[in-house]
């Protein structure tokens, strides 16, 4: 945790905050090993950054005195990811790594390599989705939240909702073996949707429908990754 994110809800007057969940509680206890009068990196979530004193430090909560949260987040990532449905254990990691790296759009798709079971995991709960995004913005000293839609039926989301969304964007399909080897050092200017299949990639059809749609084959090389590596390794060589 490089950076204690907190909510509106810990809030308790506009310069007090007070947390109580055991995940924070545990990381200034254990990791952080926080004193009070010590002064910490915050951010409030979907706002600034800045500093707050420990005032005090006990088994169940912590009480801050925030100084001041002036500073801005880091700059996002021009990116729209659309990301095949991972299996639910890759997800967690897959959704604190997109954070991490400051995307700020993720759109998980169905596609023919997804087991309709994935689709009933807890993982997808809205309180899981978040909790994972906290932790990548945490560690990236960020505060600003994805918002991630889920799209379980594949066809009809590229046919009906993929068009306007690809307006005035590079679409960008990555998928082993087909196009040019992934770019690098994208402008920042110039905003991109990149779609990321399953470990076993799309089927051709999926593949073609995105072509169609206006969607530059781009590949990693000959080797096969991880979802997780994948998107790192891709987001990476883009910008």
């Amino acid at each position: 945790m490089n950076l204690l994110l907190l909510a509106p809800d810990d809030l308790v007057a506009p310069d007090r905050a007070c947390i109580h969940d055991s995940r924070r509680l545990k990381h200034l206890h254990e990791v952080h090993r926080a004193a009070c009068g010590e002064t910490l990196i915050v951010g409030m979530t979907n706002a600034g950054i800045g500093r707050a004193r420990l005032l005090t430090l006990e088994k169940d909560q912590a009480v801050f005195e925030i100084l001041h949260l002036d500073d801005a987040p880091p700059p996002a990532l021009p990116v729209h990811v659309l990301l095949a449905l991972p299996r639910p254990r890759m997800l967690a990691r897959s959704l604190e790594n997109i954070a991490t790296m400051g995307v700020k759009r993720l759109t998980l798709l169905h596609t023919a390599r997804v087991e309709k079971s994935y689709w009933q995991s807890p993982e997808l709960q809205p309180e899981r989705i978040e909790a994972h995004l906290r932790l990548g913005l945490e560690q990236a000293r960020d505060t600003v939240l994805p918002t991630v839609d889920l799209q379980p039926r594949f066809k009809p989301f590229v046919e009906d909702q993929l068009p306007a969304a690809l307006a005035g964007q590079r679409a960008l399909l990555a998928h082993p073996g087909i196009g040019e080897s992934c770019p690098r050092g994208l402008p920042m200017d110039q905003p991109v949707t990149l779609a990321i299949g399953p470990e076993g990639g799309f089927i051709p059809f999926e593949v073609e429908m995105l072509q169609a749609m206006g969607f530059e084959g781009i590949h990693l090389g000959e080797r096969i990754l991880r979802v997780e590596t994948a998107v790192v390794s891709l987001l990476s060589r883009l910008f």
